[in-house]
């Protein structure tokens, strides 16, 4: 039997190569523990944050309560206080009103609308006007200047209607 008849397609293994596989698993594996390592000591931080901005929250949360029940309370407070105020306004009220009644009647205005005081020169009253309906001035004619004529002196002089 010849050598050269075997032919060799695939190596044998041998176990060098298998130590050197082996060998680059465990570095592979070694970077996976350190990558996950760190990864560990990431979310251990991340989560230590948390928490503490947790118990911030929380102790915001406690004092914001402690607020709402203060003004809870002064809101009360100021509640039946107002609410005992306008019981002493409607009871004054109630004392007051006589006073007021007639404090309104000696002080009325008894002075018609209609009258006025004229005394002063300025405010005098006028003469009344006679007033007609158009109809009636139309057919009293044409209108005349009367600059020139006896009526003239007599501004309240209208002409008589024609007939």
């Amino acid at each position: 039997m010849s050598f050269s008849l075997i032919s060799r397609s695939k190596p044998k293994h041998r176990a060098a190569d298998k130590v050197a596989e082996l060998k680059q698993k465990l570095k592979d594996q070694q970077a996976e523990t350190v990558s996950a390592f760190g990864q560990l000591i990431g979310a251990a931080d991340t989560i230590a944050i948390l928490q503490q901005q947790l118990a911030d929250v929380r102790a915001k949360q406690a004092e914001a309560e402690q607020v709402v029940v203060c003004l809870d309370a002064d809101l009360r407070e100021r509640t039946e206080e107002r609410d005992q105020a306008l019981a002493d306004v409607a009871a004054l009220r109630a004392q007051l009103a006589p006073y007021l009644a007639a404090d309104a009647n000696a002080n009325a205005i008894t002075v018609p609308a209609a009258e006025r005081d004229t005394t002063a020169f300025e405010d005098q009253a006028t003469a009344p006007i006679d007033v007609r309906n158009l109809q009636a001035r139309f057919t009293a004619g044409p209108v005349v200047s009367l600059h020139h004529s006896p009526q003239a002196a007599d501004p309240t002089h209208i002409p008589a209607p024609a007939a």
